[in-house]
């Protein structure tokens, strides 16, 4: 199993000469399986690229789409995805639950005039909507699971499994929302039983600690509380994503001092999502392969 990033920006497309090292593109991560199926999980506007390179024997398999919620930055890449316009295509599109209106509906209000020139219901691709699993479900080789977290409106994170390895992508997430995390039990923190063991996580690093203050309720994370949250769960590899629209890259790798200064060991435990970068999970080890460009260190 093998995820590689395609945009990692949140809130806002940010590119630009100060954003070109990590990119500027929002949440697109795809995530490749050992029995062939892709899986992509959000459809911020990276996707576009995502979507350009797939052909040959990968588009004649169904894909899926696993959405965390339905933020502009995080769904406004399907109406650029290629697949959704290959008459022969089916696409299986995943998002949280809500109370009032079906997924199917709620994507139809965004691909539809004024919002969109095509109406979700002329999209040639075969569509298939399905509620997040909350239950782990078998998609190709791997597992997979949803659980919700804390952001504003619906939002769920995910957790993937196979071959005895383990990706969660958790983009979108205040997890210290009216708590210290230190004070807290396992139980209580919110993602904490998608997180738990895994071997990668993408998580949440929008703000620096004292940015925090004025974004309290906003939905994201301080960098303190990412590495609690990451000491807590006993992760892994921590993969700092959804980057705020206003860091350049100099402020990112600030940030990411911060967050090793915090964490103490290991520094390679710790890094920046970077537009380009793939992460494999082997049977044997985690390995992290930067972008063109990006030093590791």
């Amino acid at each position: 199993m093998w995820a590689r990033v395609w945009g990692c920006r949140g809130s806002i497309a940010a590119p630009g000469p100060d954003t070109i090292r990590y990119g500027g593109n929002t949440s697109c991560l795809e995530v490749g399986l050992e029995s062939g199926e892709t899986l992509v999980l959000d459809a911020g506007t990276g996707m576009r690229a995502l979507g350009a390179s797939i052909d040959g024997a990968r588009a004649e398999q169904p894909l899926h789409i696993l959405l965390t919620h339905l933020h502009m930055d995080h769904v406004q890449g399907l109406g650029f995805f290629r697949p959704l316009f290959d008459g022969d295509g089916h696409v299986h599109l995943w998002g949280p639950t809500s109370p009032v209106q079906t997924l199917q509906e709620r994507i139809a209000a965004y691909l539809s005039p004024p919002l969109f020139p095509v109406r979700l219901a002329d999209i040639p691709a075969r569509l298939t909507f399905h509620d997040a699993p909350e239950e782990p479900v078998r998609i190709g080789s791997a597992t997979v699971r949803a659980a919700k977290v804390t952001h504003q409106g619906p939002t769920v994170g995910y957790r993937i499994e196979e071959n005895g390895r383990s990706i969660a992508y958790i983009p979108d997430h205040e997890p210290s929302l009216g708590v210290r995390l230190e004070d807290q039990p396992p139980a209580w923190i919110s993602g904490h039983d998608l997180a738990q063991g895994v071997d990668v996580l993408f998580h949440d690093a929008q703000y620096t600690d004292g940015e925090y203050p004025d974004h309290v309720g906003w939905g994201h994370s301080a960098i303190g509380h990412v590495v609690e949250f990451v000491r807590k769960a006993d992760v892994g590899t921590l993969v700092l994503f959804h980057h705020d629209p206003y860091h350049t890259d100099a402020d990112l790798e600030m940030l990411l001092t911060d967050a090793r200064r915090h964490l103490g060991g290991d520094p390679d435990r710790i890094c920046l999502a970077s537009e380009g970068m793939k992460v494999s999970c082997d049977r044997d080890a985690v390995v992290v392969a930067p972008a063109a460009g990006v030093a590791t260190g």
